[in-house]
């Protein structure tokens, strides 16, 4: 097999992965890999503002307006203005969002941090350059992505 076929296979082993355990997430606990990284967010300090969770999935405020309003119908997430500053919108979870967060199947990017955190810092280097060099190839460098092992909707950055 030549390293082009071996290169697509590769691709398409990660695009598999990442399919497969969204649809795991989202059978378990009814939300996406996506909408589950925005509850993890929420429930490091207990809650956060959609400004904060864009800048920590790097996707733009309107992308996170549109997964917290889900999260909100869903009843695992509710809006509440700051008691410090009242034109500040905080999301805090429910107790049905810290039940999805608790009883979710180990994220699929979880399992890549540690494999990656245990890799020699040359080695980590080395997969970051080429997977950009990836994305570059397939015209993805600008899209809006946030670190999130996802086959979801990606939308062009603003």
């Amino acid at each position: 097999m030549d390293r082009i076929d071996c290169s697509l296979i590769a691709l398409r082993r990660i695009v598999r992965a990442t399919e497969l355990f969204g649809r795991e997430i989202r059978q378990s606990s009814g939300v996406t890999p996506t909408q589950f990284r925005v509850l993890q967010i929420v429930a490091e300090h207990g809650y956060a503002t959609a400004k904060t969770i864009s800048l920590r999935m790097r996707v733009s405020q309107g992308t996170v307006t549109s997964l917290v309003d889900k999260l909100v119908r869903d009843g695992v997430a509710v809006r509440e203005k700051s008691t410090q500053d009242r034109r500040q919108i905080n999301i805090l979870l429910t107790d049905a969002g810290r039940a999805v967060l608790r009883d979710a199947p180990d994220p699929l990017q979880q399992r890549f941090v540690r494999k990656f955190a245990a890799m020699e810092d040359w080695e980590q280097a080395m997969l970051v350059a080429s997977l950009e060099r990836v994305a570059t190839m397939l015209d993805a460098e600008d899209m809006d992505a946030s670190p999130v092992l996802d086959t979801g909707e990606i939308r062009p950055t603003e």
